[in-house]
């Protein structure tokens, strides 16, 4: 089985962040517009989640239009149970960050102990393909609950934080190229940022103007940023630019 998640390239981290994008205004659409409610939402979205995953560890390769459809169901399940534990539940921001930061950290830890090696260059097992998409689903919910609590709990606004997180993510590229911060560690700590970065944005761009936002409405916003991920995935699917190169060997 060949690698099947895509090379780290600038559109990695544009779609990543569309994609977070779309999981916060797309479960507020599902939820308030078309009425269903958290729970029915969550079974729905999570139904097709799992549907996706099916086909994603059947192919044995790389394939943008699965992997990417993947990472937009899971980023809108993430915001889901997240969401579900506040609104439904009672459970406070506070508490939901942290139980999802010891679930990201448990499976880390489980991750490194059976495999030794947490690098995404190396999803070619389905044991470690596993192990990759349980840690993207915390890195959403975790990322959901962490930008709730800076733009709500902490009423800093939507706007100032997206900047907030977009000023960590540079810091951590600084700290890579500069500083030599080890390769995995800086992906997966920017890989979590992006998400609260994309809720905020989100938010930002959606809600009304009265709550802090722009006032675009969340069908409109879903609508630009899923054309923009589909154009996006169109193009790769085409150039093959962020596929992984076979070794030598395996070419030969």
């Amino acid at each position: 089985m060949l690698n099947k998640v895509p090379k780290i390239t600038i559109f990695f981290w544009i779609i990543k962040i569309l994609t977070t994008t779309v999981g916060e205004t797309a479960a507020d659409f599902l939820n308030a517009n078309l009425n269903l409610g958290l729970t029915n939402t969550t079974f729905v979205m999570s139904g097709l989640l799992l549907i996706t995953l099916f086909f994603q560890f059947r192919s044995r390769k790389y394939v943008p239009g699965i992997y990417w459809l993947a990472v937009v169901l899971i980023s809108v399940v993430g915001t889901l149970i997240s969401d579900n534990l506040v609104d439904n539940l009672g459970v406070s921001l506070e508490t939901t960050t942290t139980i999802f930061t010891f679930a990201l950290l448990v499976t880390f830890a489980a991750w490194y102990a059976s495999e030794k090696t947490l690098s995404i260059h190396s999803i070619y097992t389905v044991k470690r393909e596993a192990f990759y998409w349980s840690a993207i689903l915390f890195t959403f919910a975790l990322g959901t609950a962490a930008g709730d609590l800076t733009a709500e709990g902490l009423n800093l606004g939507y706007w100032e934080s997206a900047l907030m997180f977009a000023a960590l993510i540079g810091a951590v590229t600084i700290a890579h190229y500069f500083f030599k911060l080890n390769a995995v560690l800086a992906f997966w700590i920017a890989y979590i940022l992006t998400r609260p970065l994309g809720a905020s944005l989100g938010d930002y761009l959606s809600q009304p103007r009265h709550a802090g936002g722009l006032g675009l409405g969340t069908i409109g916003t879903s609508a630009v940023f899923l054309i923009t991920i589909l154009s996006l995935v169109i193009y790769l699917t085409k150039t093959r630019k962020d596929e992984i190169p076979l070794p030598s060997s395996a070419e030969e």
